[in-house]
């Protein structure tokens, strides 16, 4: 198997990383993270010598000592730490810090030693377990951190406690715009606008500022400003309304958001859509795909129900979620300073409207089966030319989202979730959509394969690992029990060294012990 050997400087010091050619995304970002000595939050960025952003991935170009790359962490996001700064002054001390510091070591130790002595494995184990200790009452779950608080007493706080406010406030709101608006007027590399139209596309190292140029880009080179005459100032308003309506929770924010409309854009480029569908369908599902989860709270639709929170009893349990995705989303376009659709004829915007209900409404995952079903039925005879088949077509796009069955930290592993939704979400979507659009095989089939193949066998390794923990917990207690056992059946002597005579006890007061002596302790 080829090798990769990447040569950076981090801080003027240098380093090297070393990984096979066919490695996991993931793995490589991690190995450059290890490389900065960076927290698991904290944001990279990765030069070429012309001082260009490029993505950390495993299509990284070889380099050489001489045309190192330059990695920088260029921001540190500690307020979406599980132990954040309050836990740690309770605590007297940061389990963040130490994990870094810990980090730090074992990459030191690697380096002289050439290999990672086991007591190391052991400190990072004993950290791991009191991390676990700590978050099994203090958490980061995927609805928020949130503290279990008794239900006595005066006060009833909320049980859903966030590190960070839910709302952006207005002075980061405000930093963002201002970014923003300096980013947009730079001109967009070429590689970076082809690259944005990939599949592979790292959506996960772009800042706030940047993403929104880089969704200003997409209605650019999709030719949406020109056709639909978009006021550039109009487009900047309306993208910067949906970033502050997007909430700081752990999954369903402004990088999702992102996440899913780089598929989304992808997916147009890669299937060449913009011949075999309308224009203002593809500005349809672009800006769907954009609204799609606009002011999610963190909590799905079963809490929703189950609580009977104001957006259950106001969309009478259906959809509750999906239907204020789409309320908001509307909310934003009302105003005219927002509005894109503005100079469009009223049919086209009523066209728009039906279309962005439909596919926002569509990523309730509630209605997964159902709509795969009806795509299936129909994908024998689709036709392009057939509203009701694009319709189908479209809202498919916009799903790919986690579903509440993975979503159960005390049942589902990392491994064992990402297996689940790949066979029973991404594969049956995909193979559908590759059977509309057979090049997308190699793009998105294959990446799938291999993913699911590298989280099978981590599974494996995890439930390896989980029954040799059982087993050797079992022997621990076994042979605890028998020490235990063994000790109460040996006869006890008293103080003054003599076992108590048959009969009765002794009358005789017995005599205080020795002072400890040289002889008497090695008797």
């Amino acid at each position: 198997m080829t090798s990769k050997v990447i040569y950076v400087t981090v801080n003027g010091r240098p380093e090297q990383a070393e990984f096979p050619a066919d490695c996991p995304a993931q793995d490589v970002k991690d190995l450059f993270r290890a490389a900065a000595e960076a927290g698991p939050h904290d944001i990279l960025k990765l030069y070429n010598t012309k001082g260009n952003i490029i993505n950390i991935s495993p299509k990284l170009e070889p380099n050489s000592p001489q045309s190192r790359y330059k990695l920088e962490v260029v921001a540190a996001d500690c307020n979406s730490e599980p132990l954040g700064s309050e836990l740690a002054v309770a605590l007297g001390f940061d389990l963040s810090v130490m994990e870094k510091r810990l980090q730090s070591l074992e990459k030191k130790i690697l380096g002289e030693a050439g290999e990672t002595p086991s007591i190391v494995y052991e400190m990072k184990n004993q950290v791991e377990s009191f991390r676990e200790k700590l978050e099994s009452v203090e958490h980061l779950s995927w609805l928020g951190l949130f503290k279990e608080l008794s239900s006595t007493g005066t006060h009833k706080p909320s049980p859903f406690y966030h590190k960070r406010a839910l709302r952006k406030t207005r002075e980061e709101c405000e930093r963002v715009r201002e970014n923003f608006l300096q980013m947009s007027t730079l001109e967009v590399t070429e590689e970076v606008r082809q690259y944005l139209k990939t599949p592979t596309f790292d959506n996960w190292q772009w800042e706030d500022a940047e993403i929104m140029v880089l969704l200003q880009l997409m209605y650019t080179d999709l030719d949406f400003i020109t056709t639909f005459h978009i006021e550039l100032e109009v487009l900047q308003q309306f993208l910067y309304e949906v970033y502050k309506h997007y909430n700081n929770i752990p999954f369903h924010n402004f990088n999702h958001c992102f996440c899913v409309t780089q598929m989304m854009y992808g997916l147009i480029w890669l299937t060449d859509l913009r011949s075999k569908i309308d224009e203002i369908d593809l500005l349809t599902m672009l800006t769907s795909a954009v609204c799609h989860d606009l002011d999610h709270t963190g909590y799905n639709n079963a809490y929703q129900i189950n609580a009977r929170t104001e957006l259950a009893l106001r969309y009478n349990d259906i959809s509750p979620l999906e239907n204020h995705h789409c309320a908001v989303a509307f909310e934003i376009l009302e105003k005219p300073e927002n509005n894109i659709f503005r100079n469009l004829t009223t049919e086209q915007y009523k066209r728009i409207r039906e279309g962005m209900i439909k596919c926002i409404l569509a990523t309730d995952m509630t209605r997964h089966n159902e709509i795969l079903n009806q795509f299936k039925s129909i994908l024998p005879v689709f036709d392009f030319s057939n509203k009701d088949h694009k319709d189908k077509s479209d809202m498919e796009k916009l799903e790919g989202l986690p579903v509440s069955p993975f979503m159960d930290r005390d049942k589902v592993t990392k491994p064992s979730s990402q297996t689940g939704f790949i066979r029973f979400v991404l594969f049956p979507l995909f193979m559908e959509l590759a059977n509309l659009f057979p090049n997308l095989e190699q793009h998105i089939i294959d990446p799938v394969r291999k993913a699911l193949d590298y989280y099978t066998e981590m599974e494996k390794a995890l439930e390896k690992e989980k029954k040799e923990k059982q087993n050797r917990a079992q022997s621990e207690k076994a042979a605890k029990e028998k020490s235990m056992t063994t000790s109460q059946l040996e006869p006890k002597k008293p103080a003054n060294g003599n076992l108590p005579k048959p009969g009765g006890s002794s009358t005789t007061k017995p005599k205080p012990p020795a002072a400890p002596t040289l002889k008497h302790i090695n008797k």
